[in-house]
């Protein structure tokens, strides 16, 4: 046996199984030629690398260095792709072959350089559309070289047995008969490659996680194009692992020479295929101006993920090579076929034991079965046909050892441990167990919020939980709530939450961020300015927002004689600004608690300092021109500062999901129980969902969004996860932009009266879609083409059926949209034209979401039960009115605001996953079911479900949620929130911060 056989085999599956772990989170593929270059020149250098090793030693192929063609040939011609060694004569005529075998030689070199070329192309096209992408062919080529070889043999040969007399003598078992027969069968081999073939292909096909709600759109191509290009790969691979097989396999001169030689061909095809890439990108570069910042933009992980990938691929092709030189191409195929194949659908089966996402776990373990038979009786006949020719050359195996059956055995307990253990079904409906649990949260919250009830215990229950003394003025504002009978006294975690970092800043340092913000237009912050008890606005604020700081003054107006002297800078623009990394923070938020530690209640407390006003800079005669901030504006972002505030090792960090044609799992596990989003904080966070990168405009493409990366002191209405600015009660809201008020025309009829019935109207003002399709994946388009049939381009949806009458089991079941909407009535629309776009985006969301609709009466809503309400650029300004009525909201959002820990999912709203995954399900739990799921009415196999309405419970939550939007989300309570943010604000802005506090006197008396 050759020496470098055995650690090239394991080198191989080694290899396989890192490439096949690595690429489906690999930021390589955000620019596929780029990586096709990269790709293709270090697998070259590789090569060529490993072309000298062999020269120096010589032991890759075998001694005589005599390679036979890539057949698959009968016994008494050894299945192998190297023949025996070869007589004299067979040298000569080897000679004379020589000029014919170079020609062709130079031939499938010039067929694997184009055949690369267009692969790389045909991936590029892949990824971009890979919504619209379905089962690869991959697995299939096997059978491809199978049905070749097999079809040559019969051509080419006439079957030949060179068994000896012996193998038939009387005495043979009823086994070595059999054996034998099989063996000298032609086709004996091919089955057993269609067995790994067809099982793996089954395997992997039933183990695929459900699609995602990222838009292949009907009015584009790529529907049916991708589908054709992803089969051409398949074509194109099976011709450039073919043109390899030739140059490396071929007849020629003999001995570690010419072997190096063929490695080194192979070389330089990837390397000058590398080098055509570059030259097609150089020119591409010179003529499309406005793509090259794009171009020349190489992010730091996209160079990392793409020399990682580049290790593995080179490292996996240089031992596929000395592998194909031992053993030949079939068994090389296959042996990495099965690999890839286990290792796909072993850890997909293994995260996914639930009874969501649905999966045929059964059909699977049939692949399975089918895929390690195949692959067992594949060895076992080639080393059978080679002990029986007496010859081990080529072969994987002379005998096949018991390790391998061993290992063989334990891939299928393993699969059948999984297929057992995996569940199917559940005995309860966990929107039942979701709403039981949510009556509990909503009345622990309500016994610690309002547990205060008195000045004293406000003040205790204030230490108690933040570790520090109230804010100078607490007693003002506490007289100011509790006149306005406020329900909530003592719960404001989100203020300390928002307000920690800053105490890693000194108040000179705030102020001077605060003065830098509102100086220059530009930024699109303006400055509020509080002196002596009276509130008014900075200069230079741009003529379109003063409604918004004009509904500030009104609120803060109210308070504003007891709050001490500052200024504010508040964001003009719907999307967040201020994301510092997690890195930088960290410093920050232990400063912060300090602060609190060194707060042992035994020191006095002050009140604010008197001489604030000096501390704070007038706005400037003109405006400044410098910034802190950075324009982000129809950029990607994600990536580039959306994951800033998570951990470097996390998920958002370290992955990036490029199939957006597929469901991640594993980032929405942990905030769902089953298709149900069950935990509204933990979706909130998204270090562990990297696939948000494209399911949100923020993230896609934002409107408006000039960002800084520094701790800067930003009020803001809404954020996403991760950013640092300080939230406040929305003048929107608080001047009642969207106010619930209904009228004779369009009454809030009782629940029960209301049409059963899912309602939206909006604009595609989520983010900018300038030209690259970036509406396909933002969230408002999304739950628009799920909610209607746009011929049938949407994945098929999760249901939670009974399994039978009692309905005491019930498991989930894909319906195709179409279905759906037939069962459940939606009226999910598009309002007016086609906002925020650019370029053939505009027309092409017009033709996929036709008809548009035109503008509403906002009251006509509450003639609904269930309103669907969903981001816009921030959040959304119409959920408080949405609260208020005796309609149910359906809330799917990003972005939070400053009364998320006032509301109790499934208690006061029905929250929805961002992806959009779980809305039909949820939708049927309130709904009910009745019709026809399969088939059609009057034909044989038709089933008929029925379902009873939840209605009971949707009315109970939406009464629930009117009633405590009565109580927690009044007017009042954005002036009571707000009053408190600024009486710590105060502090935290003043010299003296360490020191200003209220205490109440030693006989419970307030401090004059």
């Amino acid at each position: 046996m050759d020496r470098a056989k055995w650690p090239a085999i394991s080198g191989l599956l080694v290899g396989i199984f890192l490439v096949t772990r690595a690429v489906p989170s690999s930021f390589a593929f955000d620019k596929t030629v780029h990586t096709s270059i990269a790709t293709l020149a270090t697998s070259g250098g590789a090569i060529l690398a490993a072309s000298r090793w062999i020269a120096k030693r010589g032991d890759v192929g075998d001694r005589h260095g005599r390679y036979g063609s890539v057949l698959l040939n009968e016994i008494g011609e050894p299945h192998t792709s190297r023949s025996p060694s070869p007589s004299r004569d067979q040298d000569e005529g080897a000679k004379e072959r020589y000029p014919g075998i170079l020609r062709r030689s130079r031939v499938y070199f010039v067929l694997l350089v184009l055949a690369l070329c267009l692969r790389a192309e045909v991936l590029r096209e892949v990824i971009r559309n890979v919504q619209c992408g379905t089962t690869s062919w991959t697995p299939l080529l096997p059978i491809a070289f199978a049905l070749w070889d097999w079809w040559s043999v019969q051509r080419k040969t006439k079957r030949r047995r060179t068994i000896s007399e012996s193998d038939d003598d009387a005495g043979d078992s009823v086994y070595d008969a059999l054996e034998r027969n099989v063996v000298s069968t032609p086709y004996s081999f091919l089955v057993a490659v269609i067995l790994v073939g067809l099982g793996g292909m089954r395997a992997l096909s039933s183990t695929s996680v459900p699609g995602s709600t990222f838009i292949c759109a009907a009015v584009l191509p790529y529907g049916w194009l991708v589908p054709q290009l992803q089969r051409l790969g398949s074509a194109l691979d099976l011709v450039i692992v073919f043109c390899v097989a030739q140059l490396v396999v071929s007849h020629g001169e003999r001995g570690a020479r010419s072997t190096a030689l063929r490695f080194a061909s192979t070389g330089y095809a990837l390397l000058f295929s590398a080098a055509v890439l570059l030259t097609i990108g150089i020119a591409y570069f010179i003529i499309q101006a406005e793509d090259r910042t794009w171009i020349t933009t190489i992010p730091y992980r996209y160079v990392w993920s793409v020399a990682k990938l580049d290790l593995y691929i080179a490292f996996s092709l240089v031992c596929a090579l000395v592998t194909l030189v031992n053993i030949g191409l079939m068994t090389t195929a296959l042996l990495a076929t099965f690999t890839s194949i286990m290792t796909i659908t072993t850890a997909s089966a293994w995260s996914n034991g639930h009874p969501f996402p649905p999966s045929p776990i059964g059909s699977a373990f049939i692949g399975i079965c089918l895929a390690i038979f195949g692959f067992m009786s594949y060895v076992h006949l080639e080393s059978v046909a080679g002990e029986r020719s007496n010859s081990s050359t080529g072969k994987l195996f002379y005998r096949v050892p018991s390790m391998f059956y061993l290992a063989l055995l334990i891939l299928f307990f393993t699969w059948t441990g999984l297929w057992a253990s995996h569940r199917t079904s559940v005995s309860f409906h966990p929107i039942d167990m979701l709403i039981y649990e949510a009556q509990g949260h909503h009345q622990a919250y309500l016994n610690q919020a309002s547990a205060s009830q008195s000045l004293g215990d406000a003040v205790k229950n204030y230490r108690a939980r933040y570790q520090r003394a109230p804010p100078a003025g607490f007693h003002h504002w506490y007289q100011y709530a509790t006149e306005r009978n406020t329900t909530v006294i003592d719960s404001f975690d989100s203020i300390h939450r928002d307000l920690l970092p800053f105490y890693g800043l000194t108040p000179r340092q705030i102020r001077d961020r605060t003065w830098e913000l509102v100086a220059n237009p530009w930024n699109d912050i303006a400055g509020i300015r509080i002196r002596n008890g009276k509130v008014d606005i900075s200069p230079n604020v741009v003529p379109t927002h003063k409604w918004m700081l004009e509904g500030i003054l009104e609120m803060v107006g109210k308070f504003a004689e007891w709050l001490p002297d500052m200024d504010l800078a508040f964001n003009l623009n719907d999307e967040c600004r201020v994301n510092a990394p997690l890195e930088d923070l960290k410093s920050l938020l232990e400063a912060g608690e300090y602060w609190g530690r060194i707060d042992d209640g035994k020191r006095k407390v002050k009140p604010f300092s008197t001489d604030r006003t000096k501390h704070w800079f007038p706005p400037p005669g003109e405006p400044e021109e410098k910034t802190p901030l950075r324009e982000m504006s129809w950029q990607y972002t994600f990536h580039r500062l959306g994951n800033n505030g998570c951990p470097k090792n996390s998920p958002a960090r370290t992955q990036r999901l490029w199939d957006t044609s597929s469901l991640c799992t594993s980032c929405m596990a942990p905030q769902s129980l089953g298709a149900f989003l069950a935990n509204w904080t933990v979706a909130a966070d998204i270090c562990h969902q990297p696939d948000l990168a494209d399911l949100h405009g923020l993230y896609m493409s934002p409107a408006a969004f000039k960002i800084v990366d520094q701790l800067y002191p930003v009020f803001s209405q809404s954020k996403a996860h991760g950013f640092n600015d300080v939230l406040y009660p929305s003048a929107w809201n608080y001047l009642d932009k969207a106010k619930y008020d209904p009228n004779n025309e369009h009454p809030d009829k009782s629940f029960p009266e209301k049409a059963n019935t899912l309602f939206w109207r909006g604009a595609t003002s989520e983010g900018v879609s300038q030209g690259r399709g970036q509406w396909r994946g933002m969230t408002r388009q999304r739950f628009v083409h799920l909610t209607n049939n746009v011929n049938n381009t949407s994945p098929h949806q999760p249901l939670l059926l009974p399994l039978n009458e009692d309905g005491s089991q019930l498991s989930y079941q894909n319906l195709p949209v179409s279905k759906l909407t037939e069962l459940f009535p939606t009226d999910v629309h598009v309002v007016d034209s086609i906002a925020r776009c650019a370029g053939p985006d505009c027309e092409n969301q017009a033709r996929e979401f036709a008809p548009l609709v035109g503008p509403i009466d906002f009251q006509q809503h509450w003639n609904y039960k269930f309103l669907l309400d969903l981001d816009g650029a921030g959040f959304s300004g119409r959920f408080l009115a949405f609260l208020q009525s005796k309609s149910l909201p359906f809330k799917a959002a990003l972005f939070r605001e400053w009364w998320d820990d006032r509301l109790t999912p499934w208690h006061h709203f029905v929250p929805l996953d961002i992806r959009g995954h779980g809305l039909w399900a949820t939708l049927a739990y309130f709904h009910g079911i009745e019709g026809i799921i399969e088939g059609k009415k009057g034909q044989p196999g038709a089933l008929e479900v029925k379902i009873d309405a939840h209605a009971r419970d949707a009315e109970r939550i939406a009464m629930e949620g009117r009633a405590w939007a009565g109580r927690v989300l009044r007017k009042e309570d954005m002036e009571i929130y707000f009053f408190r943010l600024l009486l710590e604000w105060g502090r935290l802005t003043d010299e003296n911060r360490d020191e200003i506090g209220f205490e109440m006197n030693v006989d419970g008396t307030v401090p004059e």
